[in-house]
């Protein structure tokens, strides 16, 4: 990315902060070759002192954790012959008794967001002591036909049980060995210490600032570790990431990413939506938002890419929207070749 471009994030990086949405921030942009340039402002937290963030700064990258978790994982299984993307994923759950209409969504269709499980998700609401979580899962009514688009959170939850399962070892011991064989040594699900570089998000009702535990209240119902949400990782980790993506033709995972872009259904015009990934510009950018501030932004024809990691809801959920100039920057740059 040129000096223009890096000047012109570092310019909207600045200007979010300044106007508060989060107290600081880091980008990195950057190509397949491994050329990063690391762009940062503010503050980790007020909260935890006046620290500079920098590139091992560690975040909860909430809903990031879809694609850098689950949906990677999920390709690895399919590859090995563990889970076929047009079965129903009830097949790949421990055996189950009765009705199961939502355990009849296939991988592709929850990869896809297009499983028409139930979308909202209160896991405070369910007795997790009657019946395991994927059972009552599986146990809904679909809320609309399959085929639709619709972002759903338990999608993702029931493909994170279903790899443990096929499997026979929990998600973040499986997320763990394909993380250190990438290199990202910082990335794990939490919880994380409560230390100068853990970037703390939200503060809890009654409580202070949520520091190293998970933002989501589900994942943090499921103890931390679910598909949807639960992981930390700092700006370098997620650089490295997209490298392995972009630059992985031969690799397996380079060849899951280019299977993953290939359209499954229309978000609104312009926007699909493939497995996992977002796809705009005709395929040009594919991108992930999650809902703490982060995003990883990904152009697989020029090999460029820019990662944000931010605590945007460290002032309250609502002022996580005010960082989305900074996001449609990073966009406009990448589809721009």
């Amino acid at each position: 990315m040129n000096p223009m471009d890096q000047a012109a994030l570092d310019e909207v990086l600045r200007e979010i902060v300044a106007d508060g949405a989060t107290p600081g921030g880091v980008v990195v942009c950057g190509t397949a070759a491994g050329e990063r340039a690391v762009l940062s402002a503010g503050v980790v937290s007020p909260f935890t002192g006046p620290g500079t963030p920098d590139e091992h700064t560690v975040y909860d990258i909430a809903s990031l954790t879809k694609v850098t978790a689950t949906w990677p994982l999920v390709g690895r299984a399919v590859d090995e012959g563990l889970l076929d993307l047009d079965t129903p994923v009830r097949e790949f759950l421990p055996p189950m008794d009765g009705a199961m209409p939502s355990g009849e969504a296939t991988v592709r269709q929850l990869l896809s967001h297009t499983s028409g499980l139930r979308a909202a998700t209160r896991f405070d609401l369910y007795d997790l002591t009657a019946r395991p979580l994927h059972e009552l899962i599986c146990h809904e009514l679909m809320e609309n036909l399959p085929g639709v688009h619709r972002y759903i959170n338990r999608g993702y939850i029931l493909l994170g049980l279903a790899l443990a399962h096929v499997h026979g070892r929990p998600l973040d011991e499986l997320a763990d060995g394909l993380w250190a064989e990438l290199g990202m040594a910082d990335t794990a699900y939490g919880p994380v210490r409560q230390e100068a570089r853990v970037a703390p998000t939200e503060r809890q009702e009654g409580h202070d600032r949520l520091w190293g535990a998970v933002h989501d209240e589900n994942a943090a119902i499921m103890g931390g570790v679910a598909g949807h949400a639960g992981v930390f990782a700092p700006a370098t980790d997620l650089a490295t990431y997209a490298e392995h993506l972009l630059a992985g033709r031969q690799t397996p995972l380079g060849q899951w990413f280019r299977m993953s872009l290939v359209p499954q259904a229309e978000i609104e015009p312009g926007l699909q939506r493939g497995l996992g990934w977002i796809l705009d510009e005709g395929g040009t950018v594919a991108y992930h938002l999650g809902f703490t501030g982060t995003s990883l932004h990904l152009a697989p024809a020029t090999g460029r890419y820019v990662v944000i990691v931010t605590n945007a809801v460290h002032n309250g959920a609502a002022a996580r929207i005010r960082i989305t100039p900074l996001r449609e920057r990073a966009h406009k740059l990448l589809a721009a070749g």
